[in-house]
């Protein structure tokens, strides 16, 4: 199956019908943003080795108490993928299965979330990914503003290590806390935003798990993907 059969079909997983060649192929140094069966093959990941200091910042992780989830979780989850990738994904917070397994976004909306980077031709070993919380809520519930605050320094420790060219957050608490505002998620998608703390740009877009409930916006989402992908391309 070539690269352009494999794209319909994660396109097909994802519920998104859009994708349709336009005309004649483009020459070889047509942008992909005016081409879109162009395909579009990701850098390789990088070789360098993760910071001398990665291990001990997820043994760090993995021992703290700064808030009382500390004492209810089952695993800290540190976050999983290439710790030098160009791409970081930041999610809200684990829940069960991410708390049981140690790692985040597993079963269907995990599974989603790998479609959706299939869409774009990566995979989870060529992104990494992360939530701004290390440990779960009970009940899942929203993260509270202490538990953020006391995840945050690690979040930052992680995104300089990585130095990644693109962030993109999945949902409406990961946006509203990297950016530190107050929009809705709807208001925050389409465009890139910069912010002080992170030497990154930032994309927005729907939690899988919000996908997997509301499936009529994974068009939208791949609008997201699209942009997430032509940043990289030209960065």
């Amino acid at each position: 199956m070539n690269a352009d059969a494999r794209r319909r079909e994660y396109l097909k997983a994802l519920g998104v019908d859009c994708y349709r060649p336009r005309g004649a192929v483009a020459p070889a140094s047509a942008s992909a943003s005016h081409v879109e069966s162009a395909v579009i093959e990701p850098a390789p990941p990088a070789a360098q080795p993760p910071p001398a200091d990665w291990e001990s910042l997820r043994a760090r992780v993995n021992a703290c108490r700064a808030c009382t989830l500390g004492s209810t979780r089952t695993n800290a989850v540190f976050g999983v993928g290439n710790p030098a990738a160009d791409l970081l994904i930041v999610g809200e917070a684990p829940g069960a299965e991410e708390d049981r397994r140690g790692e985040p976004f597993v079963g269907r909306a995990g599974q989603l979330l790998d479609e959706m980077l299939r869409a774009i031709e990566f995979t989870r070993d060529d992104v990494f990914i992360v939530n701004m919380l290390k440990c779960r809520p009970p009940n899942n519930r929203d993260p509270l503003a202490d538990e953020l605050a006391a995840c945050r320094g690690y979040l930052e420790q992680q995104i300089a290590h990585v130095a990644p060219r693109l962030l993109l957050a999945v949902g409406r608490i990961a946006a509203q806390a990297l950016l530190d505002v107050n929009e809705p998620l709807g208001r925050l998608r389409g465009r890139a935003h910069h912010h002080d703390a992170w030497a990154a740009p930032v994309i927005v877009t729907y939690h899988p798990a919000y996908l997997l409930r509301t499936p009529a916006q994974k068009a939208r989402s791949w609008q997201d993907l699209k942009q997430v992908r032509r940043i990289l391309r030209e960065s």
